[in-house]
Order: C-alpha cells, then sequence, then structure tokens
C-alpha cells in the first residue's frame, strides 16, 4: 500500500514580498523570488516567435508558451535545507560540504516532532531542558541520523504578519544538543533556526560577545547537520513513526538550496 505524503514546503508566493515589514525588506528573497510572468498570450508569444521567426498566426490560438523568469531570488528561499558550507570552509576539521555533495538517503529518514509551543520562547531561545522535556513527550529518544523537527507555532502566522517575524530559535548549545544525540537533519517550522537577527545583534551590541552571532549556525562547524528552515504543515504530522524527505534543487557549489520536504505516513 503506498504511504500516504504530507507536504511539509512553505509555498513560495511573490505577493508576499509585498509584505514584508519594512526593515527586513533586506532579505525578501528569502521568502519569493521577483517573478516576470512571460503568459501565452504576451511575452511567451512574443519570445516563441522572436526564436522561430514566425508570425502569432502561426503559433495554436495564436499563443507561445508560458514560463516565468525567477529574479532576485535567494538560495535559502522559502523552506530549504543548508548544506554545512552555509555555516563555514571547516566543519568537524574538514572542508565543508555544499549542496550539491549531499547524497539525497542522507536526507531521507525517520523524523520526530518536537511540540514546543508550550515553551513560548519568542524572540529567544530554547534551553536545553525545554528540548530535553519535549523529546521525552515524544516517547523515544533520538535516533543517529534522525530529522528532528521543531513545531515553534510559527504556522498560525504569514510572512506577511509582523509576528511571523517575532520566533523562537535556537542557540548553540540547543542544536550541539540535538546534533550530538544523533539528528542529522535539524528542522523549523520558524523564518530561521537562530533567534531572529535584529535580536542577536542587539545582544551583540551591547554586550561586545561575538558568541552571540548565529550561535546556532555557527555550531555546525562542530557537528555537521543539515538544517531546514520554513517548514510548514508540522500540525498534520504525528509525533514518530513517520519517514521524511527533503529533495533540494541539485545546485553546484552553494550552500543552500530551495526543497520540497516531503513526510511519508502509513495510511
Amino acid at each position: 500500500m503506498k504511504p500516504r505524503l504530507v507536504c511539509l514546503t512553505r509555498p513560495i508566493d511573490p505577493e508576499l514580498r509585498n509584505a514584508v515589514p519594512e526593515m527586513l525588506k533586506p532579505v525578501a528573497n528569502v521568502i519569493a523570488p521577483l517573478v516576470d510572468f512571460q503568459r501565452p498570450e504576451a511575452k511567451g508569444r512574443d519570445r516563441m516567435m522572436a526564436i522561430f521567426c514566425c508570425a502569432q498566426h502561426d503559433l495554436p490560438h495564436g499563443e507561445g508558451w508560458g514560463e516565468e523568469m525567477l529574479n532576485d531570488m535567494n538560495s535559502h528561499c522559502g523552506t530549504h535545507v543548508d548544506a554545512p558550507y552555509h555555516s563555514g570552509n571547516l566543519v568537524e576539521g574538514k572542508p565543508a560540504r555544499k549542496l550539491h555533495q549531499i547524497d539525497l538517503q542522507e536526507l531521507f529518514c525517520h523524523g520526530m516532532v518536537l511540540d514546543m509551543r508550550k515553551f513560548q520562547r519568542r524572540n529567544d531561545a530554547y534551553t536545553v531542558a525545554e528540548l530535553q522535556e519535549a523529546i521525552d513527550a515524544v516517547g523515544r529518544p533520538i535516533e543517529p541520523g534522525d530529522a528532528v523537527l521543531l513545531r515553534t507555532g510559527q504556522e498560525i502566522y504569514e510572512p506577511s504578519n509582523p509576528e511571523w517575524w517575532v520566533y523562537p530559535g535556537m542557540s548553540r548549545e540547543g542544536t550541539l544538543f540535538l546534533a550530538n544525540a544523533g539528528a542529522k537533519v535539524l528542522g523549523t517550522d520558524a523564518p530561521g533556526w537562530d533567534r531572529p537577527l535584529p535580536v542577536m545583534r542587539k545582544i551583540f551590541q551591547e554586550t561586545g560577545d561575538g558568541k552571540a552571532i548565529w550561535d546556532g549556525h555557527f555550531a555546525i562547524q562542530e557537528k555537521e547537520a543539515f538544517i531546514v528552515q520554513q517548514m510548514h504543515n508540522l500540525a498534520a504530522l504525528p509525533s514518530k513513526g513517520f519517514m521524511v524527505g527533503f529533495f533540494p534543487l541539485n545546485l553546484v557549489g552553494t550552500s543552500a538550496a530551495p526543497a520540497r520536504a516531503v513526510a511519508f505516513l502509513d495510511r
């Protein structure tokens, strides 16, 4: 019997770029690209006429093809997989792997969902104790190669809502706790894995402590794992007992790629 597929991928809607808060416009390209829609009755038709040196009446119904030009699109756009290289050139003392160097089999694994909603760590990082409590609630420990997915509660917001950008994150300690326990994929339904950028910047400005900068991601330098951000629909999953696959675009030499994330559930 075929498994039931559950899509865990946030839709990439170019309209959402218009609703990103003004102070966050510089990172709008992680939400969606600018899209130049080339419709069959307009630019698509004109493009075909130029390529084939034909007239409009030579095309079926006087139309060409439909295609889209994607502009200003970040490799970390939408639901995406971070390669270890995103965290720096060296991981575990060796050259960090780029996206195309990750075997797809590594991104197909047993999944578990940690329900973190009750801790309400908005604009803050979860503690190791909170992560352990959520693992205990699942009823089994993290096993080597697992995908550990954090359900933070951000699914109730869209990027157009300022509340979506005020999310719970992860610290160096929390990231290493999960990775050292065996998690190979670290997923979240929040926009980012770390605390929000303005939060980390404020802490650094007040303390001068560089360890506050992007410490969740930089932890991957010590223990390799693949971070997946902007997941969606984690509410549709059980806490355990399913497989999950992350299928990124096979971009060569990049630090990340947009991915289709899919859970495979027994019917």
